[in-house]
């Protein structure tokens, strides 16, 4: 190789800067070495976030409802919240590399920990719970970003969050989960969307469900009913993604929304470890792509759910739900940060 070209590239290989230099102020300001991010040592948390109790010191807080008292067929995931920590590690940032935001420079955001449940053999008295929980969440001004836990908890979080007015919906699932009472309750996984509504903390004419499919259809006529938005798989296809992000953008408009993900709205060639897997699904970059359109929402919280660890041993599709919390992080921090600048 030419002298000149090789000292150059030498030059070039110890730079300890960065051409973004928002990142070299980032590990700047965090007095961060790359050599120390080893993504095997230390505790996990979801995002590999910083621990705190504190909602003070918080805008966003990452929370774990290990809850699964609400499934209709395999149980499991309860232990969602704590493997999602696990492959957290492999997720995490700083910087999203398609839109370029950097969440720890837009926001504070720290892991707040599991809810811890008393009643762990009452459906009802535990979805109470849950909700007291969020409620001090809420009244804090704080913004919610949960690992589940079944979708029975997205109900209680939801009454917490719309307490001041109905929100609009993003939700990405296999199903539309709008079903009536189940053996006995009507607080089961399939039913949240439907209770929420009833509650009057969801607006069913903001809500758009995207991916639906399977042998459950005749139990969503209460989507249709009250004017929720399906989508179902073949219809994202053959409206292709964009007009997909379009026609969300279009329903939930302005108003609050809050983002939903079901890690079954995915094929279970890619996540597999769930209670009720369903052929036919989305790809993850399908979902990565959907999260990142609705970036400029005015986004008040998300979750990801039903991820089931027994059924996975591979650790994938937890891999997956912490993937996608980390898009919903990014997305939520761009809103904050920008009805911030506004107020």
């Amino acid at each position: 190789m030419d002298q000149k070209k090789l000292e150059k590239l030498q030059i070039l290989a110890e730079r300890i800067d960065f051409n973004d230099e928002r990142l070299t102020e980032y590990y700047s300001s965090r007095e961060k070495q790359l050599d120390n991010v080893r993504n095997y040592a230390g505790y996990a948390t979801l995002l590999r976030a910083p621990q705190s109790t504190n909602l003070d010191n918080l805008d966003i807080a990452l929370v774990g409802v290990p809850f699964d008292f609400g499934v209709t067929n395999r149980p499991g995931a309860r232990f969602g919240p704590q493997q999602i920590r696990e492959l957290s590690a492999m997720t995490y940032g700083p910087i999203h590399h398609a839109s370029g935001i950097i969440p720890e420079q837009l926001c504070r955001f720290a892991d707040y920990g599991d809810v811890s449940l008393k009643n762990t053999y009452h459906l009802d008295q535990g979805i109470e719970e849950i909700e007291a929980y969020y409620q001090k969440i809420a009244a804090a001004g704080v913004i919610p970003i949960t690992a589940g836990g079944d979708h029975s908890i997205t109900y209680p979080i939801l009454k917490a969050i719309g307490r001041d007015g109905p929100l609009g919906l993003i939700h990405i699932d296999a199903h539309c989960d709008t079903g009536g009472p189940f053996n006995g309750s009507k607080f089961h996984h399939g039913g949240p969307f439907r209770n929420a509504a009833l509650a009057g903390v969801l607006d069913p004419e903001r809500t758009i469900q995207i991916g639906i499919r399977g042998h459950a259809e005749p139990h969503w006529d209460f989507s249709y009913n009250s004017g929720m938005r399906v989508v179902h798989v073949e219809e994202f296809y053959a409206m292709g993604l964009e007009k997909v992000i379009e026609e969300a953008r279009r329903i939930v408009g302005d108003g609050p929304t809050y983002i939903s993900f079901d890690v079954d709205g995915i094929d279970p060639a890619f996540t597999p470890g769930t209670g009720t897997p369903e052929v036919g699904g989305l790809t993850p970059l399908d979902v990565q792509q959907l999260i990142r359109g609705m970036r400029g929402l005015n986004l008040v919280g998300a979750d990801a759910v039903e991820v089931a660890p027994p059924y996975d041993p591979t650790g994938n599709t937890a891999l997956v739900a912490a993937t996608m919390m980390w898009e919903m992080l990014c997305v939520i921090a761009d809103s904050f940060a920008a009805r911030k600048s506004t107020s």
